[in-house]
């Protein structure tokens, strides 16, 4: 583990250790950054437990029968208690993809979040206006973390968003997304790179070899767009200013981004040695404490169904974005 030798201390212990509040840090700790098999008791305990305590028994608690949350339609609204936000969310937590409730969310998301051109619309009743990248990007992820990649409505889906992106037989609308290259309408037309982080992780969590030729060209032009500033500063096109929002690591993040998120797709995607990365890995190595953990600074507890750590305080799931990066890296 040379990797850790950028770490003031070792905190995998601390993302390891039984945490009814986080199980899922847990499982994730022991699979990704200690690289457990997933038939290893403690991994089965460990998924075991996302199912049963924290968060996530919360979340399936407040599901209508039906598979939705709040009220029926597309699931955006309310935020962050509507049914778009609790798939995203869940499958952020690991939570099983088997499990009944889950599935019937999925279902019902798949059922009523579509719009006629095929991706998911803002909108309660789901029209191609409502199509933006952060959402489609953020569902579609979750939706293949949660067994749908053969789903041919998924499948459409991911179609829509590489061709959204590369501007190929897509017509672009005056709201919602408004042209190519991840100009979005919320952002007076200019390409928005939090929209574009989404989209890109959903791209990039297609294995390879089942990616189609326009998947390919879209994480190209992605890619390009995300180093075309440094990653650090994310001074992308904006309305007004750089949000500050990119500079407060949080969990989970919705919509919003921030420099981890960008590190984290640009590492994925093989320029983890590139020079224009070199900014970002030192402002997110900056972030530790002297225990090697990292702050939640950003954070969405009192609009959930179920808070998620304490806001300035040492936070397990920033620290596991931190460390995959940083893994990945080395």
């Amino acid at each position: 583990m040379m990797w850790k030798a950028l770490l003031k201390d070792d905190p995998i212990p601390w993302l390891a250790e039984s945490d009814p509040a986080n199980p899922g840090v847990r499982y994730f700790a022991l699979r990704e950054l200690l690289d457990r098999s997933e038939d290893d008791p403690e991994v089965g305990e460990a998924r075991a437990a996302i199912m049963t305590t924290g968060p996530v028994p919360a979340i399936l608690d407040a599901q209508y029968p039906e598979g939705y949350w709040v009220k029926p339609g597309s699931g955006y609204a309310p935020k962050y208690r509507g049914t778009v936000w609790q798939i995203i969310l869940l499958a952020e937590l690991g939570t099983e993809p088997n499990d009944e409730r889950v599935r019937r969310g999925c279902e019902y998301l798949l059922n009523h979040g579509i719009a006629a051109n095929g991706a998911f619309s803002a909108y309660q009743k789901p029209v191609p206006s409502g199509s933006i990248h952060c959402l489609n990007g953020n569902l579609l992820y979750a939706l293949l973390r949660l067994g749908y990649a053969e789903d041919p409505r998924v499948q459409t889906a991911l179609d829509w968003q590489a061709r959204a992106i590369t501007g190929e037989g897509i017509q672009y609308l005056k709201s919602g997304t408004a042209g190519p290259c991840f100009a979005c309408s919320v952002n007076l037309g200019q390409p928005c790179a939090w929209g574009a982080n989404k989209a890109m992780k959903a791209l990039i969590a297609v294995p390879p070899d089942q990616r189609t030729p326009v998947m390919q060209r879209a994480i190209e032009v992605g890619a390009e767009f995300l180093l075309s500033r440094d990653p650090a500063v994310a001074d992308y096109p904006y309305t007004e200013r750089v949000s500050s929002t990119w500079f407060k690591f949080g969990f989970p993040l919705s919509y919003w981004s921030d420099v981890l998120e960008t590190t984290a797709v640009l590492v994925e995607l093989g320029y983890a040695n590139d020079p224009r990365l070199a900014n970002a890995l030192q402002l997110i190595l900056s972030k530790q404490d002297a225990q090697g953990r990292w702050k939640l600074e950003n954070t969405l507890n009192g609009k959930m169904w179920a808070d998620i750590e304490q806001k300035g305080k040492p936070s397990k799931w920033v620290t596991l974005r931190a460390l995959r990066v940083l893994k990945r890296v080395a």
